[in-house]
């Protein structure tokens, strides 16, 4: 089997809420998301998907996607889609760095592996573990009384995880998580995420006023060395996310102990192939972790959803529902949330297929 053409598309996904904002000021009202289909000489199609969380979170930006898999894709023209090990490392020969733009061409070829072999993606990650995935909810960054009345809202659709867009003022962002733990019923569970927000010296204000609840302390500074500062001045559960974007700062977080829980973003590692190997490394080290992406829409909670189906259920400290947050769908198929919870599919691949009434033309076309 070899790839004969890849075809990239792009759509725009309008958010329910109208805009999602968090540290810093950053706000988006509609996320830019890039789909790419690659099609096989023996006409199995694969599709993947890649969305940035804008271009100021992340080193990774929209237009960057489609540019990058432009310059990708002739180089992946003839390869075998099935071999993800060695056509990744293709990848990583013909483009240095920017995992962001490979990602949704390797999410592709798993879905072509899961339907050339008769088998759901998360079957061929490790297996399903459980009948479903745990969701979190972010609470969008507004005044204290404003995000404390979400969660009563979130928590009627089922979610009892919450994570508190916060880094911030600091004063503030101690009443928000005050007020925000004020609503909280037993099961529940809080993550105050600062997304690199604040200084270190800010951080450790924050941690020292909330010392009395239970909340999760989630990517404090912008750098793994501020991070580790704080986590040494504190006892709350701490969580990296920004930093961890690959095996090594893995490895060196855990003999650091840095962190109890990281965040496995699957296009921050280039694709579900290097997201699974930090994933087995995590399983193997004893550490928990969030499964989820920048952002998305249908493909990317699909894929979210196959990996995190096949986490063992004491390391998966919850997952990500992204198609819920925005107003426009991509693929039908595609996990739906029941009461916080959504499951992978046990269609052959991803089990999503694209409406491509809605994606229109593709952008870019590479190959026959």
């Amino acid at each position: 089997m070899k790839i004969r053409k890849i075809s990239t598309y792009q759509l725009d996904l309008p958010l329910h809420e109208g805009s999602y904002k968090w540290s810093g000021g950053k706000a988006v009202t509609v996320f830019d998301s890039t789909i790419v289909a690659v099609e096989t000489d023996e006409g199995i199609m694969g599709y993947g998907e890649v969305c940035p969380l804008g271009p100021f979170y992340l080193p990774a930006f929209a237009a960057g996607c489609r540019a990058g898999i432009q310059e990708l894709a002739p180089h992946l023209i003839g390869e075998n889609p099935l071999e993800l090990e060695r056509l990744n490392r293709r990848m990583d020969a013909a483009l240095k760095g920017h995992p962001y733009v490979k990602s949704a061409i390797d999410i592709a070829c798993w879905d072509i592996l899961g339907k050339a072999t008769d088998q759901p993606v998360c079957t061929l990650l490790g297996g399903r573990f459980g009948d479903d995935v745990v969701l979190y909810r972010a609470i969008s960054q507004e005044s204290p009384e404003d995000m404390a009345s979400r969660v009563r809202e979130y928590r009627a659709e089922g979610y009892r995880r919450f994570q508190l867009k916060v880094g911030g003022d600091p004063g503030v962002d101690i009443e928000r998580i005050h007020a925000v733990a004020d609503r909280l019923e037993p099961g529940d569970r809080l993550v105050a995420d600062a997304n690199t927000g604040w200084l270190m010296h800010e951080a450790m204000r924050v941690a020292h006023a909330v010392r009395d609840v239970d909340v999760y302390l989630e990517q404090p500074c912008l750098s793994y060395e501020e991070c580790l500062s704080v986590r040494r001045h504190t006892d709350r559960p701490f969580i990296l996310d920004e930093v961890i974007d690959g095996i090594t700062p893995l490895l060196r977080g855990h003999a650091d102990s840095a962190m109890d829980v990281v965040n496995i973003k699957i296009s921050k590692f280039g694709g579900l192939t290097r997201a699974r190997q930090a994933r087995d490394l995590c399983v193997s080290l004893g550490i928990a972790m969030t499964i989820e992406d920048s952002w998305g829409g249908d493909i990317t909670t699909a894929a979210i959803a196959h990996l995190a189906h096949s986490t063992p259920e004491e390391f998966r400290f919850t997952a990500t529902d992204f198609n819920s947050y925005v107003t426009v769908s991509t693929a039908a198929g595609a996990p739906e949330r029941a009461n916080g919870r959504m499951a992978a599919s046990s269609s052959p691949g991803l089990g999503v297929t694209p409406r491509f009434d809605v994606l229109g033309s593709p952008v870019g076309v590479v190959g026959e």
